[in-house]
């Protein structure tokens, strides 16, 4: 199993302060360091802590394919992804295009992750309509299948629902044959069925209990099967929360830092102090000593996990301190191997 690194490019994402290049940068090359497989970046204009528990008031975040390129350039060996690209920002044949060329700028590096989009509040923001999620998923579909087509080569003709194509190439084609991987992110039945038609793997993001995915893992399954595709050849990762330590005392160490660093109202605890709960972190989060953190990681290994993708806090793509990071690639992703393979 490898290990990725989901970068904090969010405002408050990297020890409580403001989204700056340098920090995603430090964030990105440390991973590189330290043994990790991946580095990814999410894709949204602004997000807010709301449904964490935070406040709802919007946070600056990096716009994802620019800060990509920009990794392209000063990363050497960890593979880039997107984790994911809101379909409804891009065109898809402007996508291949994009996808194509970042390929080639990272000699073949690029994992495209896609997704159908959640967030209203930046639908509403830019002006975009923010339809029934089917409407979103069945947009999806047709447009990972035109990204497809095009990255593999076919001069495209394409006339579908949401999209079409006259003549549609890209020129010149990605570093990786056939194409880099299309990933598809999310959970419900109907998107498992778009996932079984045209991804190369499925992602889910974040990982609270072990049974939910389970149950999850069940039904791509049974998607692939009403799909009449081979389940083994559906590549699958996780997102999680993770946070260790090398002892108990070294553990509580850094989550007392993670707690200062993380936006109030997120890991509050349940007394009438509002202090942290530890059992409460823990009980829906990959958190531990070392040796416990492997153990968990180990049952997701043996449900057919090929890559675990780790935010290293208690909010999507944050990181307390890169301290976590080095522990994290040293001790754990070693020990699962972090080999690039394309």
């Amino acid at each position: 199993m490898r290990f990725g690194l989901a970068l904090p490019h969010y405002d408050t994402s990297l020890a409580g302060l403001q989204a700056t290049w340098e920090g995603i940068r430090d964030a990105a090359l440390t991973a590189e360091r330290s043994g990790f497989h991946s580095v990814w970046v999410s894709d949204h204009l602004f997000l807010d802590w709301g449904k964490y528990g935070g406040r709802e008031d919007a946070r600056g975040s990096f716009e994802c394919w620019t800060t990509l390129s920009a990794l392209a350039a000063v990363t050497e060996r960890v593979r880039l992804g997107s984790l994911t690209l809101c379909n409804d920002f891009r065109n898809p044949a402007l996508l291949a295009k994009m996808a194509a060329t970042l390929d080639q700028l990272s000699n073949g590096r690029l994992d495209l992750g896609l997704g159908a989009g959640w967030y209203e509040p930046e639908y509403a923001a830019a002006g975009l309509d923010f339809d029934k999620p089917a409407t979103r998923i069945k947009r999806l579909r047709e447009s990972a299948e035109i990204i497809g087509r095009l990255l593999e080569g076919e001069v495209l003709d394409y006339e579908g629902t949401y999209y079409r194509t006259d003549g549609a190439i890209c020129r010149p084609g990605p570093v990786q044959g056939p194409r880099p991987p299309i990933w598809i992110g999310g959970k419900g039945d109907f998107l498992l069925d778009a996932v079984a038609k045209v991804a190369d793997g499925w992602n889910w993001s974040w990982l609270g209990s072990l049974d939910t995915y389970k149950d999850r893992r069940a039904a791509a399954e049974r998607a692939c099967e009403r799909n009449e595709r081979d389940f083994s050849t559906l590549r699958r990762s996780v997102g999680i929360y993770l946070l260790t330590g090398t002892d108990d005392a070294d553990v509580k160490r850094r989550f007392e830092r993670l707690a200062r660093n993380t936006p109030s109202g997120v890991l509050q605890g349940s007394n009438d102090g509002g202090a942290v709960s530890w059992d409460d972190f823990r009980r829906d989060r990959v958190a531990g000593t070392v040796n416990e953190v492997t153990d968990r990681l180990g049952e997701l290994a043996d449900l057919g996990v090929e890559e675990v993708i780790v935010s290293l806090g208690a909010l999507p793509f944050q990181v307390s301190d890169l301290e976590d990071i080095e522990l994290v690639g040293a001790e754990i992703a070693a020990s699962f191997g972090t080999e690039v393979s394309r």
